[in-house]
């Protein structure tokens, strides 16, 4: 039986190009960066944790240097879409951050329609799945004073139920003025007529006209046409510009003829989009690391326009060359580039350029639904965060203490 020989640890690292602490300049720039080659993606993973480049290189976590190279850069900040830059941090933190935009910050939806008269060519449940994922808005300060439903276990949940067996501390909550929002539909499509409308539908149809508008009241519902009734001290947090409403009034719900009526009332809730989607306060919520284009050789003349072609305009842009006074390509805008790693695909291009991904570079995308803009939401998302991370912390201390 033969031993096993000890690891020698310089040899290995030699043997694979692993550079040894402590690192330069260029070697802690190269760390940043993911590789993107022809055909393959490396260097995927992070090494700038302790103790992977040996004890001379000082990766542990610092607070001052974390504040040095933490940055936000707003690229464009508009109420319902916002692009920003998050640099120095890890790929963990900031996909919690896309996890809460998602799915933790809470929102008010339609949750129950309850119907009184539906006549329309939609059915019942189609309507109430339309009516749930309309966003709905209103004052921010009623918004965070309204406060959670909570429902009792369906009979066919069992996990939730076998869960709740037994605890006394299950919170089930009843509707009031404290919890729910509501809201009615009422409307009924009919002929217009002389009298009423000063002119005559039923003869514009026999005329051939063939607009509902021109036929019909009432032919198309709106989301304008919801009508919020509050409840209690509602009226103290949602009136005049703070009134719960529908974030776009002009959402088609349904389409009517004569003799058809929709006539319901409904209950909205505060949720999470964790619970259902129709609470999520955004569209999309992503993020991309930024690209990094490394010219290493000169690209000159024609191969400078064919190379500026591999990427997406305004990317690639063009300057004299110095020794030769011939256009040379140069790296514009790196953050306009989608990495479709064209030009790696041509022989005269191998060799004078490197593409890659910078780590901790992250660009960030936010479109809202509405009912809060796009940068207060990702503020509400640190928030967020941060009391998860505290409430953790907690814990621990709790655990420690045999609590």
């Amino acid at each position: 039986m033969t031993m096993a020989q000890p690891l020698d640890v310089s040899r290995y690292r030699s043997e694979r190009h692993i550079p040894w602490a402590p690192l330069s300049a260029e070697e802690i720039e190269a760390r940043r960066l993911v590789q993107i080659n022809a055909e393959t993606v490396t260097h995927t993973a992070a090494s700038d944790f302790p103790g992977h480049y040996g004890p001379e290189q000082d990766d542990s976590w610092v607070v001052e240097r974390f504040r040095q190279g933490l940055k936000v850069d707003f690229h464009h900040n508009k109420p319902h879409d916002a692009a920003f830059s998050l640099v120095g941090i890890d790929a963990s933190i900031a996909n919690a951050f896309r996890r809460i935009l998602i799915a933790e910050i809470p929102t008010l939806a339609i949750e129950d329609v309850f119907f009184l008269d539906n006549t329309s060519v939609i059915q019942d449940e189609v309507l109430a799945h339309r009516l749930g994922l309309i966003p709905l808005t209103g004052g921010r300060e009623g918004l965070d004073w309204l406060h959670w439903f909570h429902r009792a276990p369906s009979k066919d949940a069992f996990t939730m139920q076998t869960a709740s067996d037994g605890d006394e501390t299950t919170p089930v909550s009843t509707h009031n003025d404290y919890n729910t929002i509501v809201m009615t539909l009422d409307i009924e499509c009919r002929w217009a007529t002389v009298e009423k409308d000063g002119w005559d539908g039923k003869k514009k149809a026999a005329e051939g006209d063939v607009a509902p508008e021109e036929k019909y009241i009432k032919s198309n519902v709106y989301a304008s046409d919801l009508v919020f009734h509050p409840q209690g001290k509602q009226s103290e947090y949602f009136s005049g510009e703070n009134a719960i409403r529908p974030v776009n009034p002009e959402i088609l719900i349904a389409k009517l003829r004569p003799g058809h009526r929709i006539h319901l009332r409904c209950h909205c809730i505060k949720g999470v989009g964790s619970d259902h989607a129709k609470f999520s306060p955004v569209a999309t919520a992503s993020y991309r690391l930024l690209p990094q284009i490394t010219i290493t050789q000169p690209i000159l003349g024609a191969d400078a326009k064919k190379f500026a072609r591999c990427f997406p305009r305004g990317v690639i842009g063009y300057e004299p060359d110095a020794a030769t006074g011939e256009q040379k390509a140069v790296v514009k805008n790196p953050m306009k580039d989608t990495v479709s790693r064209e030009c790696l695909r041509h022989d005269e291009f191998k060799g004078k350029v490197k593409l890659g991904r910078v780590r901790d570079h992250f660009i960030f995308s936010v479109e809202s639904t509405g009912q809060f803009e796009s940068d207060e939401l990702f503020l509400d998302a640190v928030r967020l965060l941060r009391a998860k991370a505290e409430r953790f912390k907690r814990h621990l201390t709790e655990l420690e203490e045999g609590r």
